[in-house]
C-alpha cells in the first residue's frame, strides 16, 4: 500500500530526483552524538530500536518508479537496522621523514565524512544509519546519518533528545507521534488543499511585484561553489540590541543585515528572497520525524533605507511568508514556467531553530562588545543542493554564525557579502 509524499518530502525529491549518481549523497546530513565510556552498547542500541519503532519515517521506503508521481510505502512493521560497532583511533601517525603528521583514517570525524559520502537507495533502504563508535573498547558516539527525506534539522534534534531519553530511562517516551502518512492526509484534506490554494496565490502576488535582480556570474567564478562561515560574538551582541530595539526578531535583523548586503550590489531598493520555513506552527505536528522545511518567497522593501525600517519590513515579510509555508512545490513550478519573465530570488536565507535549545543571554549593548572583530572559515561544500547565495544563520548562546554557500559568484564576494553583513549589524547597533 502506498500513500502520496506530504508537502516536505515532496520538495526534497525535487531537489535531488535528478542528481547524477556522483552527488547521490548530498541530501544525506551527519551527527555525532557524544556517549559517556561507561555506557552500555546493549542499551545503545536498544535506544536506537526503539526510535526506529517509535517514528515511521525511520522505517518508510518509497515508491519511485514514476519520478513525477513519487509515492511513500507503509512503514515496515518488521525491520532490521542494525547498530554496528566500528572501534576508533584517535592517535596521530606520522608521515614521511620531514616529521609531518595527520590525523589517522579511524578519527571518528572521518568516520563520520566516509558513512555520510555513501547514498540511500530510498526504494530498498530506510533512509538512516547508524554506528557505535567505541575507543579502546568503550562507547564514545553514535555515530547517526539521515536522508533528508527521513528527517529535517528539528527532527534531527528531536531523535537526539529522545535516543537520550531512552537511553536514560528506557520505556518511557509515550506515545508514538503521528508520522509522514498522517501528514500528508491532512494536506490533502479539504481544509489542506485551500491552504495550497492560498500558499500559491501568495507566490503568484509576490512573484508578479518582485524585481527581476540577481547577482552578476563573473566569468572566472562561473562553475564554482564556495563556502565561508563568519563566527562573530559581537554581531550576536547587535542583533539583539537591534531586535529589542526594533521589536522584531533576531531573525529579521539578520535578515536585514543581509538582503542590503545583497541589494547593494544591485542597486535594488526591493529584493526577492526565499527563506526556509521550518512549518512545525501547529502542535500535532511539531515533533513529527519528517523533513517539513520548505522554500517560500518573501519580497523584502527598504533595503536602501533606515536599518530598522528595513528589519521591520524583513520581519513582517517573513512572518507572511512563513504563513504559507506548505505548498505543492510542483505546482510552483508550473506557476513559474506559465509566467514568462518570473523572477528569480537574489538570495536564500534560513535562521535554524531546532527543539530544545537554552534560553539566550539578555542582550549586552556596551560600546566594547559593538567593536569586535569576526572570524571567517572555509570549508568545502558537503552538499551543492539548493540556491545559489544561501546564507544559514545559528545563533549561539556567545556567537552568532552565518554559513554563505555561494555558486558562479566566487571567493572574494562570498567573503564581501559576509564581512558586509556584519559590518551592517554593528553599524547599525551603534547608532541606537
Amino acid at each position: 500500500m502506498t500513500q502520496p509524499l506530504s508537502l516536505g518530502q515532496l520538495s526534497v525529491w525535487h531537489d535531488v530526483r535528478d542528481l547524477s549518481p556522483a552527488r547521490r549523497h548530498e541530501p544525506n546530513n551527519v551527527a555525532l552524538w557524544a556517549l559517556s565510556p561507561d555506557t552500555d552498547p546493549e542499551a545503545a542500541r536498544g535506544a536506537v530500536a526503539a526510535l526506529a519503532a517509535r517514528h515511521p519515517s525511520l522505517r518508510t521506503r518509497y515508491d519511485l518508479d514514476d519520478p513525477d508521481a513519487p509515492r511513500q510505502l507503509t512503514p515496515d512493521e518488521d525491520f532490521a537496522d542494525e547498530l554496528p560497532t566500528v572501534e576508533t583511533n584517535e592517535t596521530l601517525e606520522a608521515v614521511g621523514t620531514a616529521g609531518l603528521h595527520e590525523p589517522s583514517a579511524e578519527l571518528p570525524e572521518r568516520i563520520a565524512r566516509d558513512l555520510a559520502a555513501e547514498p540511500f537507495d530510498l526504494g530498498r533502504q530506510h533512509g538512516w544509519r547508524a554506528r557505535l563508535l567505541t575507543r579502546a573498547g568503550a562507547p564514545s558516539h553514535l555515530l547517526f546519518v539521515k536522508h533528508h527525506i527521513a528527517a529535517d534539522a528539528w527532527a534531527q534534534e528531536t531523535l537526539h533528545r529522545e535516543f537520550r531519553q531512552e537511553l536514560a530511562v528506557p520505556g518511557q517516551l509515550g506515545p508514538p507521534p503521528a508520522g509522514p502518512a498522517e501528514l500528508a492526509a491532512e494536506q490533502y484534506a479539504p481544509a489542506g488543499l485551500r491552504r495550497q490554494r492560498a500558499a500559491l496565490a501568495h507566490w503568484a502576488r509576490t512573484l508578479e511585484r518582485a524585481p527581476a535582480a540577481t547577482l552578476p556570474r563573473p566569468a572566472e567564478a562561473r562553475g564554482t561553489v564556495v563556502q565561508a562561515t563568519l563566527h562573530s560574538a559581537a554581531a550576536r551582541t547587535a542583533a539583539r540590541a537591534l531586535a529589542e530595539r526594533g521589536e522584531v526578531s533576531v531573525a529579521g535583523v539578520v535578515l536585514a543585515a543581509y538582503v542590503r548586503a545583497v541589494a547593494r550590489r544591485l542597486e535594488t531598493g526591493s529584493l526577492l528572497v526565499q527563506l526556509m520555513s521550518a512549518n512545525r506552527f501547529v502542535g500535532r505536528w511539531k515533533e513529527v520525524v519528517t523533513s517539513m522545511n520548505q522554500w517560500v518567497p518573501a519580497l523584502v522593501e527598504q533595503a536602501d533605507g533606515e536599518f530598522l525600517a528595513l528589519a521591520k519590513s524583513a520581519h513582517w515579510s517573513s512572518l507572511a511568508a512563513v504563513r504559507h509555508g506548505m505548498h505543492d512545490v510542483t505546482e510552483v513550478a508550473a506557476l513559474k514556467a506559465g509566467t514568462p519573465g518570473a523572477p528569480e530570488p537574489a538570495c536564500a536565507f534560513n535562521y535554524v531553530a531546532v527543539p530544545d535549545q537554552p534560553p539566550a543571554n539578555a542582550p549586552d549593548t556596551g560600546r566594547t562588545a559593538m567593536e569586535g572583530e569576526y572570524t571567517l572559515t572555509w570549508e568545502e561544500p558537503f552538499t551543492t543542493i539548493g540556491p545559489r547565495c544561501y546564507a544559514r544563520v545559528l545563533e549561539s548562546g556567545h556567537e552568532l554564525s552565518v554559513r554563505l554557500t555561494v555558486k558562479d559568484i566566487g571567493r572574494d564576494q562570498c567573503a564581501a557579502l559576509l564581512g558586509d553583513l556584519h559590518d551592517g549589524l554593528l553599524s547599525a547597533a551603534r547608532r541606537l
